[in-house]
């Protein structure tokens, strides 16, 4: 007989801690194993969480509405009835498993009548001696080359996480800066709106009291951190005119087939990308990391407060239906807090549009772990000069990119700024090749 202990998982990289949402199952409750028992709020995003025991609910450590660390026990789970009992008595008592822990180890231990067996795993499938690390970890290992089997994983029952792949590769660099995680963008914090471009909405609804202090919410706190991750990084803008003349006609012609502006836009960016891969690519300790996919991420605003970046991996080779059922599928979802990791920290380079908005320009702030975000604004009707020398009407908008300027310098970028136009302006029909 065992009572096993519940742990608050990591669910992205960035997460120290997390919220719990709601108990899908009550104290006594009889659990299956791969039955969601609760649900967990990280810094992006709900997600449910399984055990993989089969027994009994318990005891409830953190109860909704609270807080835990990442690897803290938030339950008991027990194989029978009669250990019910136990489970509460031992978290009355202080128990192990009833104390908080940032990097909880594997217990061992004995069943005897005075102290229940412990597993501490969340219904892992962890056997000793198999090498465990999350696959974020093993993409970075392979970046850095990193041999992983050298490694004594931090995370939960040792788990090799990406920060130790980072600290092995940073080892004897006490005065370098800390590197950027290149496969694990995040959130970005420039100011973004829900990215339904030329369509106007309003901001979203923030409760405030005059008078008051409003605590942030989970997904605030996650833009505070990554915009502190970014003071350090020295950056450039270059600022661009887009004549959109023909990707608007392009857009009314197709947009009852279900295309999205945003789409459009993913996909163009994504497509002139392939010519730049030093604009898709990031920094870090061991030089510049080349992606081999081009994701692009789109900042979404969340209606409580904070944002996120859904993604939309392989833009450059997703037709531009496809590629906008996605969009339309990663924006319900984001809103639902129902995103999974992947969809959100995957991204290479990162769009944020305030055109819905009539703003003409902005400079967006860099997202740790990439090398370029662009800034769209609106598409204004301007009187320009045309090569016949006479005066015309175009719709124009203004896109400014920000780089990191230790791996991609003014001229890359600019390049990068003129072949997107080139395409937008030229031949914008290839979008939907």
């Amino acid at each position: 007989m065992s009572i096993h202990e519940v742990f608050m998982p990591a669910l992205s990289s960035t997460m120290t801690e997390g919220k719990i949402v709601s108990w899908v199952k009550s104290p006594g409750d009889k659990v299956e194993k791969g039955e969601t028992v609760v649900v967990v709020e990280s810094d992006k995003a709900d997600m449910d969480v399984e055990t993989f025991y089969e027994g009994f609910l318990a005891h409830i450590i953190v109860e909704a509405g609270e807080t835990a660390p990442v690897g803290s026990a938030i339950a008991f789970i027990a194989e029978t009835e009669a250990e019910i009992e136990q489970a509460k008595s031992l978290a009355n008592s202080g128990g192990a498993a009833a104390t908080p822990t940032s990097s909880p180890e594997p217990v061992a231990a004995t069943a005897s009548a005075a102290t229940p067996a412990l597993a501490s795993q969340n219904g892992s499938n962890h056997k000793e001696g198999r090498l465990v690390a999350s696959p974020r970890a093993r993409k970075l290992a392979k970046e850095l080359k990193v041999d992983l089997t050298t490694l004594q994983g931090s995370g939960p029952h040792g788990r090799i996480v990406a920060e130790d792949v980072e600290a092995l590769s940073n080892k004897g660099k006490q005065s370098a800066p800390a590197p950027v995680a290149p496969a694990a963008p995040v959130p970005t914090t420039a100011p973004v709106a829900p990215p339904a471009p030329r369509t106007p909405t309003s901001a979203p609804a923030v409760a405030a009291v005059p008078g008051q202090t409003v605590p942030l919410t989970t997904f605030q706190n996650a833009v505070v951190r990554n915009m502190v991750a970014t003071i350090s990084v020295p950056v450039f803008r270059v600022g661009y005119t887009i004549t959109t003349d023909g990707l608007d006609k392009l857009y009314k012609q197709i947009k009852s087939k279900g295309v999205t502006m945003t789409a459009l836009l993913a996909k163009a960016v994504a497509v002139t990308l392939q010519k730049h891969p030093l604009l898709n690519a990031s920094y870090s300790d061991q030089g510049i990391v080349y992606h081999s996919d081009i994701n692009i991420s789109v900042a979404v605003a969340m209606d409580d407060g904070g944002l996120i970046t859904p993604v939309l991996q392989n833009a450059d080779a997703v037709d531009i239906y496809s590629l906008s059922r996605t969009w339309k599928s990663l924006v319900e979802r984001a809103r639902t807090k129902q995103l999974q990791p992947q969809e959100y920290n995957s991204g290479t380079f990162t769009l944020s549009n305030l055109g819905m908005f009539g703003v003409d320009k902005f400079d967006a702030i860099l997202p740790p772990g990439q090398g370029s975000i662009l800034a769209i604004g609106a598409s204004r009707p301007q009187v320009v000069a045309t090569p016949d020398g006479l005066f015309g009407v175009r719709q124009q908008m203004q896109v400014n990119i920000t780089s990191d300027h230790r791996i991609i310098y003014g001229a890359h970028a600019a390049a990068f700024l003129q072949d997107l136009a080139k395409l937008i302006e030229t031949n914008p029909q290839s979008l939907t090749l």
